[in-house]
């Protein structure tokens, strides 16, 4: 059974998990900056999983034709993610930067076939293990073993999540200071970065000091407006979710408690949506496997789908 946003929030290692998760993000954002970047805002990283998940369906369909532009913009026209004038710059930017590329066939621009490129594909792979992971260290189980010994595992698993993500309010509409970051370029590697940086501290913790002193050094790796960054850090210093313990700039900065909730709570729902996906799509690939008298081993001996809970 999946683990509930609910029972995720309450979990007592939540804290640590989180911060662990934020760390390998981080990593990933460090790899390929200019990939991260692209799938920077809310808005964007939600066009991103919509057209990563019509690519998948089209896999799993057994059809080899990509998807078209059509069908991305009546998805993101379904879902409320954007205007036809944002859809479509975002996927001349993706071609622009080799992280989608035309095939051949269509009559005109409308109906070209798309697919992702490697680099699409191994970031969604890499982001899919990592909660998966996370997840595995509530509970002891197996799904990210699961996810690599299954062919085609990220086609069986995506679309679901990509659906999860669009139908929830919790993901959609953040409130608070979560919402503050999300229309900034990287905002939610500029949180990634706050939680991985805070230190140890006991539950209920109004104040928590991070280990970050310099904006300057922070904007610079983020590839973000030195300006920009701090406009949005002190909007979120009048909101009492951040300061710092002396002069603002020159010494280490805090995030309150509430802050610290409101990401858990964000995250929780984000990995609930994941394990949910991870339990329809895998536990039904096992139930036909097992229908048709075929199991898919998996390097621990257990079946497809199964996990300890």
């Amino acid at each position: 059974m999946a683990l509930t946003a609910e029972a995720l929030a309450a979990h007592p290692a939540l804290h640590a998990r989180l911060r662990h998760q934020a760390r390998l993000l981080l990593d990933a954002y460090e790899a390929n900056p200019r990939l991260s970047s692209v799938f920077a805002t809310q808005q964007r990283w939600l066009m991103a999983h919509i057209a990563l998940s019509l690519y998948f369906r089209g896999v799993t369909a057994r059809e080899r034709g990509g998807f078209t532009a059509a069908r991305f913009f009546e998805a993101i026209a379904r879902n409320g993610v954007a205007s036809r004038n944002t859809a479509d710059s975002f996927l001349k930017e993706m071609l622009k930067y080799d992280y989608a590329r035309r095939l051949p066939g269509g009559m005109d621009r409308r109906s070209h076939p798309l697919e992702p490129t490697p680099a699409s594909l191994d970031a969604i792979r890499g982001w899919l293990m990592v909660h998966l992971s996370t997840l595995d260290n509530f509970d002891g189980g197996q799904r990210l073993a699961t996810f690599l010994d299954t062919q085609d595992s990220a086609s069986i698993l995506h679309p679901l999540v990509a659906d999860g993500l669009l139908s929830s309010r919790r993901i959609r509409e953040p409130s608070g200071t979560f919402s503050l970051f999300t229309w900034l370029d990287n905002g939610g590697i500029v949180m990634d970065w706050l939680i991985a940086g805070m230190e140890e501290a006991p539950a209920g913790t109004e104040r928590i000091p991070t280990g970050i002193v310099s904006v300057a050094a922070m904007a610079e790796w983020l590839k973000l407006s030195r300006t920009h960054l701090a406009r949005k850090l002190r909007d979120a210093e009048e909101l009492g979710s951040l300061g710092w313990l002396g002069k603002r700039g020159h010494s280490v900065m805090w995030v309150s408690d509430r802050f610290r909730r409101e990401y858990e709570a964000t995250q929780a729902a984000k990995l609930a949506i994941v394990d949910h996906a991870f339990d329809a799509g895998f536990c039904a690939s096992a139930s036909a496997a097992t229908s048709q008298g075929t199991e898919t081993p998996l390097k621990n001996g257990q079946r497809l789908g199964a996990t300890a809970n």
